[in-house]
């Protein structure tokens, strides 16, 4: 038997049990034909005896218009005339389209929304007996807590928890459905359509989020760039700093161990010097020393200068260096132990004055 085109299965409709005794036999046998399953858009096969039940197929049988059973997929057998089947029903998971509906929001926005539905049969009794039209009687549930559900929660909060609404719709339909025979196994929301007036307060908020965070990346790269330069600004002042009194310190090593070489350097010359007074002539040596370096330090200034100040008795050497003898005596008397000695420096007194004479 050939299937029902589209625009009769949606115009078909059982017929009451009193309208079905008045029609006449053959136009009883249509209209019983015709009641099909709405869910699965299909017409009931005749009954000649013997059918064959295809699979993922449910047939309800009804034996004088009383149920009897329902037919598993294979060969069965049939009484023509007294059983008949009244139900065909498919046990594959089927989607229906949800028609677009406005629902209203928690915040009194109007929206247009439409969505999928992906049910299927799981008691074929319960289909055929439980609900006028299963096709009908799913999608208005649908719709209505589709509504329902949308009315809880905000515009915003819609778009990011469309998961969270076909969770609750699906539970909200299968604890409604239960009874039917048919089972929800997922619901996904097709198109959220709000008002036009709300989809451009939506696109001018979702430009100015995104110069916010524009604006608000530029400001941390910005801080981000005056803390860099600040640290490396004072890390930079800190390393001159410590080198500057890294300098400092080995400069004043380097001083300190100046001023410790001369000092023993001169300490040495002076031992050296005062060795070589105790000696035999040192004193005659001495006088001579003295004397070149006062002839030397006349020269010098003479080469310095145009102007040259020198004492009345410039010539006379031996009394400039009588007089620093006269010197290193009062400094010998003021030494016990130099002055316990005094034939050393008399005699290179007396070499001095010859010497110089």
């Amino acid at each position: 038997h050939r299937a029902l085109k589209p625009p009769e299965i949606m115009l078909a409709r059982p017929l009451g049990r009193a309208a079905s005794r008045r029609l006449p036999n053959a136009a009883l046998r249509t209209t019983q034909r015709h009641v099909s399953n709405y869910f699965g858009r299909m017409s009931t096969p005749w009954n000649p005896g013997i059918v064959v039940v295809p699979q993922q197929m449910a047939w309800v049988v009804e034996t004088f218009g009383r149920y009897d059973k329902v037919l598993e997929p294979g060969l069965r057998f049939l009484i023509p005339l007294v059983q008949r089947v009244s139900y065909v029903f498919s046990l594959k998971e089927e989607a229906i389209s949800v028609p677009s509906q406005t629902a209203i929001t928690r915040d009194n926005v109007s929206v247009s929304i439409d969505g999928v539905l992906f049910v299927k049969v799981t008691d074929a009794y319960r289909a055929a007996y439980g609900v006028e039209d299963p096709h009908f009687a799913v999608t208005q549930l649908a719709q209505t807590t589709m509504r329902s559900e949308i009315g809880k929660i905000t515009l915003d909060r819609m778009f990011e928890e469309r998961e969270v609404l076909n969770v609750n719709i699906v539970s909200s339909i299968n604890a409604a459905a239960a009874d039917w025979g048919i089972q929800c196994l997922r619901y996904e929301i097709r198109d959220i359509t709000p008002p036009r007036a709300i989809r451009a307060a939506m696109e001018m908020q979702a430009e100015a989020e995104r110069r916010k965070r524009a604006l608000v990346l530029d400001s941390e790269g910005e801080k981000d760039a005056e803390i860099n330069i600040a640290t490396g600004k004072k890390m930079s002042r800190v390393l001159a700093s410590e080198a500057s009194m890294q300098e400092r310190i080995n400069l004043g090593k380097g001083d300190a161990a100046a001023v410790e070489a001369h000092a023993q350097a001169t300490a040495e010359a002076t031992r050296l010097v005062a060795g070589a007074l105790g000696a035999r002539d040192g004193h005659a040596a001495t006088s001579l020393r003295l004397a070149e370096q006062y002839v030397n330090a006349f020269k010098g200034i003479a080469q310095a200068g145009s102007t040259v100040v020198v004492p009345a008795n410039a010539a006379d050497v031996g009394s400039m260096v009588a007089q620093a003898m006269s010197i290193y005596k009062h400094t010998l008397h003021s030494n016990p132990a130099a002055a316990a000695a005094p034939g050393p420096a008399e005699r290179a007194e007396a070499t001095g004055s010859t010497a110089l004479e």
